[in-house]
């Protein structure tokens, strides 16, 4: 097995009821979305495993969620890639254009997965290699400060010292001064160490690129960018002095030096390696390229010609990158939308055919709201505490408020549009609005209680007239 596929073999631990258990954390309800998302990410270990002789035969269930906005459909796929360190990107169908169209083809989600890939990648490898730059940029920082005394050899000459780039005798520093130097640096070394001299300024000679050099013409845009990225890397490099403080040349040292540290022929060998093999692209509003099933014409043609070229990339193609060639074949794909106009069973037969696992997602009832202001790690309740602990505030939120806070919410949503989880917001930022804005000058009080009545005040208003536009995002 080779090295990039051990790296996958910590996944192990993750099997498909823990998967469902850490999701739990974040997102309430969707039991159904859970188990499919988990058994598809397990099923990628599973195929990395087996037998080399049928691991490229084993092909990944794509999924397609079904359900209105605000349920979870895009949460579930981002939490998802987080706990695989999956590169994942989110996409909407809507934006992308049949071939031959102005705009960006499909192929441009599998550049954009493999560029998040790469950079993912290289911001590990340059964590690892982090201690090694944190020393050659303290060693340039110190070089600024206190320039070192290189001593010369026994057995040099005078003229052979000047001609190597050592000082003339004239100005030729004694064996002690050498010591004193090297104690001197030993010292500002600590110092600097210690953030002592974050203040203290210093020059130094930094690399800056000639003006970019703008390409416009007929082609993609993903084409353009290449091709702008080629010219600029081939502009020559001025260097300059330029000013710094000690603190602000760390940072900026640190960033050169692991650049310099990294071997981007690896980087983008594991990358490409990650992307075809882990990698995770979430489609969504897919039900806006499908047309209704009625006559199709004007915009409905072009929405055909986009599933038409998406067929390929989910069905297994190879797609040119600045990377070089990737391969789709075992990439996962995670299609999503409400289909409130149109169906499923609308999109062309072909597509149907290549996510043969279909989720609804449950619309939101008011326990489940209850639930979301209570247990997930990022609650709203806990952000807005979190938002108002800056200022020295405790926030706190009464069982009964959020009880009416989630009535409130389900019955805006039953009675106008219906927008899931996202209603809370609204309904949070009108609840707190006087608070956020009269903390901490207008008011010296440091803790705010909220409670049913509380709640009910706030929003009497809007709770008990018919119009409700106070609520439509």
């Amino acid at each position: 097995m080779s090295n990039l596929e051990e790296k996958t073999l910590d996944m192990k631990e993750l099997t498909p009821s823990r998967i469902v258990s850490e999701l739990d954390k974040y997102i309430i309800g969707q039991k159904e979305a859970k188990k499919s998302v988990a058994i598809a990410l397990r099923n990628r270990w599973r195929r990395i495993v087996a037998p080399p002789e049928i691991r490229s035969e084993i092909m990944p269930n794509n999924i397609l969620m079904i359900g209105a906005t605000g349920v979870g459909k895009t949460e579930i796929a981002r939490r998802l890639a987080q706990l695989a360190d999956a590169p994942f990107i989110k996409v909407e169908a809507s934006k992308f254009t049949e071939v031959g169209y102005v705009g960006r083809d499909v192929e441009s989600m599998v550049r954009d997965l493999v560029e998040y890939s790469v950079n993912m990648v290289k911001l590990r490898h340059k964590n690892e290699c982090r201690e090694k730059a944190q020393e050659l940029a303290e060693k340039i920082i110190l070089d600024a400060l206190i320039p070192p005394v290189r001593r010369r050899k026994k057995t040099e000459s005078p003229s052979v010292w000047e001609a190597v780039g050592g000082v003339s005798d004239a100005a030729y520093a004694s064996e002690s001064d050498a010591d004193l130097n090297e104690r001197t640096r030993e010292k500002f070394l600590v110092k600097l160490r210690a953030g002592e001299l974050d203040d203290r300024r210093i020059e130094l000679e930094v690399v800056s690129n000639a003006h970019a050099v703008q390409v416009v013409g007929p082609m993609g845009i993903d084409a353009m960018d290449g091709l702008q990225e080629m010219i600029n890397s081939m502009a020559p490099k001025k260097k300059k002095r330029r000013s710094f403080t000690v603190a602000e040349a760390r940072d900026y040292l640190v960033e050169e030096e692991s650049q310099k540290l990294i071997d981007m022929d690896v980087v983008v060998k594991e990358a490409i390696f990650k992307a075809e093999n882990h990698g995770v692209i979430f489609i969504d509003e897919i039900d806006k390229i499908v047309s209704n099933g009625k006559a199709a014409g004007g915009p409905d043609v072009s929405r055909e010609g986009v599933q038409r070229d998406l067929l390929p990339i989910v069905e297994g193609s190879v797609v040119n990158t600045k990377h070089g060639p990737v391969k789709t074949d075992h990439m996962l794909f995670i299609a999503a939308g409400a289909f409130h106009v149109s169906r499923p069973a609308d999109m062309i037969p072909e597509l149907q055919g290549r996510f043969p696992i279909r989720v609804e997602l449950n619309p939101l009832t008011r326990e489940d709201f209850i639930q979301i202001l209570k247990q997930p790690r990022n609650a709203l309740t806990k952000q807005y505490q979190a938002l108002l602990q800056g200022d020295g505030v405790e926030l706190v939120f009464d069982d009964s408020a959020l009880d009416e806070m989630a009535t409130i919410a389900y019955e805006v949503n039953q009675q106008i549009e219906n927008i899931g989880a996202r209603r809370l917001h609204t309904i949070m930022s009108n609840v707190l609005d006087q608070i956020l804005f009269e903390v901490p000058d207008v008011t010296n009080e440091k803790k705010f209680v909220i409670t049913a009545e509380y709640v009910r005040e706030k929003l009497k208003e809007v709770a008990r007239s018919k119009d409700l536009s106070e609520f439509i995002l």
